[in-house]
């Protein structure tokens, strides 16, 4: 059955449409029914979805978060405080958000479709501003979609635009499919990553096209969610990604193992990092595979965005000295081609943490594309050395062991080799093979 908003006192001359909306919300869920949001923008604060409920939106529909923080205090927690510590220094956060939009809890069988937008009204919450940057005034910020404990999740066609932090994060959910959205955020506006499934299970995301800053799909196992288990059994194809900092990223919250998760068919475009596993907590990632993706990267505006433009970057180094990293392992990629202005970095403690990582026909091209330095390697988040300089390679590798290249292939345009330190740098690398 369809419950049109519009019928129970929603309208789009109205400031704040959540009491009808959430009228609509709970009679659907009586009857596992559909919310229908008709054409036109209609201004909202917090909605909370339930059991057994669509949430349909029309073409031409604009669901937008309204002017007032107010609207999204669900808890009554403190909403925000001031940001006194740029987000790029320190953007530590445990996983729960202060301010919510659309949220759900402990919940099975939601879907939310159709051709419409639900816009995160991104502006109210600026800060600092310059020709490159914009960080909030204050953090964490409003997630778009928090969707916590959900059985049977199902987001499919929408366009998602304007988040203020993270668009969808998805915490402790299984069964999730998403499928065909498409993710517009602010290319300067930090930390509005796309898609991040934390502790999740069987997650299906395919078809996405997302432009966004941080990152775009991001798999996390945040501290505060430790509740949910691992994150496992993810496969993510034929999506489009560009972002300001990693494309496809692991972490940099580890607080649990990572495993099965699979990429095939993907394109990386104008990119700060492409694929990116960032283990900085005690957890592990392991038996996760890379496939058939092209990788156009650059560096992006410094100091503001991790890392100087890697295709590939993977790092296994403890955040802290509270924190003993595990490992990375059983990792394969195959048929990667790429287009950057740096090489691939693999980096770990002394422990050498990383290890059994296999190339299969990787194909690298370098020349420069941007005015930024590349003259460092980047690892934060990292208190022991965040920063180290260093010139470009075609491949840094760093306490890590069993690492073997088949069908390595890579050539250098003339504009790039005064940057160029040594072509291939190993610093005590146990057994690998380049070919």
């Amino acid at each position: 059955m369809r419950y049109n908003i519009v019928d129970f006192g929603a309208s789009t001359e109205l400031e704040n449409n959540a009491p009808f909306i959430q009228k609509a919300i709970d009679l659907a869920s009586l009857n596992k029914g559909e919310v229908y949001i008709p054409k036109g923008c209609f201004k909202t604060g917090t909605i909370v979805l339930k059991d057994d409920v669509t949430l349909f939106l029309e073409e031409d529909s604009i669901l937008k978060a309204g002017d007032d923080f107010a609207m999204f205090d669900l808890k009554n927690l403190d909403n925000h405080q001031d940001l006194n510590t740029p987000s790029y220094k320190n953007c530590d956060y445990d996983g729960k958000p202060k301010l919510y939009f659309i949220y759900a809890y402990n919940c099975n069988n939601i879907t939310i479709c159709g051709q419409g937008k639900i816009d995160g009204n991104e502006t109210i919450f600026y800060g600092y501003q310059d020709e490159y940057f914009i960080d909030g005034s204050f953090y964490p910020r409003m997630p778009l979609l928090y969707l916590e404990k959900i059985t049977d999740l199902n987001i499919l066609d929408v366009t998602l635009q304007n988040s203020a932090f993270w668009t969808v994060h998805l915490v402790g959910c299984k069964n999730v499919e998403i499928s065909s959205v498409i993710i517009r955020n602010n290319l300067k506006l930090a930390n509005c990553d796309g898609i991040d499934p934390d502790h999740c299970q069987n997650v299906y995301i395919h078809d996405a096209d997302i432009i966004c800053a941080d990152d775009g799909i991001v798999v996390k196992n945040t501290k505060a969610n430790q509740e949910y288990g691992p994150l496992k059994d993810v496969k993510i194809e034929r999506c489009k990604i560009k972002s300001t900092s990693s494309a496809i990223k692991f972490g940099s919250e580890t607080f649990g193992t990572f495993e099965n998760v699979e990429v095939d068919d993907v394109t990386i475009y104008d990119t700060n990092r492409g694929i990116n596993l960032m283990l900085r907590d005690n957890g592990s990632i392991k038996n996760c595979t890379f496939k058939n993706i092209d990788i156009s990267t650059r560096a992006f505006a410094k100091p503001y965005y991790w890392g100087y433009g890697e295709p590939i970057c993977i790092t296994a180094l403890s955040r802290d000295e509270s924190i003993t990293a595990q490992e990375i392992e059983n990792i394969k990629f195959e048929n990667i081609n790429v287009d950057a202005e740096n090489g691939l970095m693999i980096y770990g403690d002394d422990e050498c943490k990383i290890k059994n990582i296999s190339f299969e026909n990787l194909k690298l091209h370098l020349h420069n594309k941007s005015k930024w330095p590349k003259d460092k390697k980047d690892l934060r988040p990292y208190d022991k050395q965040p920063f180290f300089d260093s010139k470009i390679n075609v491949l840094y590798v760093k306490n890590a062991k069993n690492i073997n290249f088949n069908g390595f292939e890579y050539e250098i345009d003339d504009n790039l080799k005064n940057q160029l330190g040594k072509e291939v740098d190993l610093i005590d690398v146990d057994n690998i093979n380049v070919n």
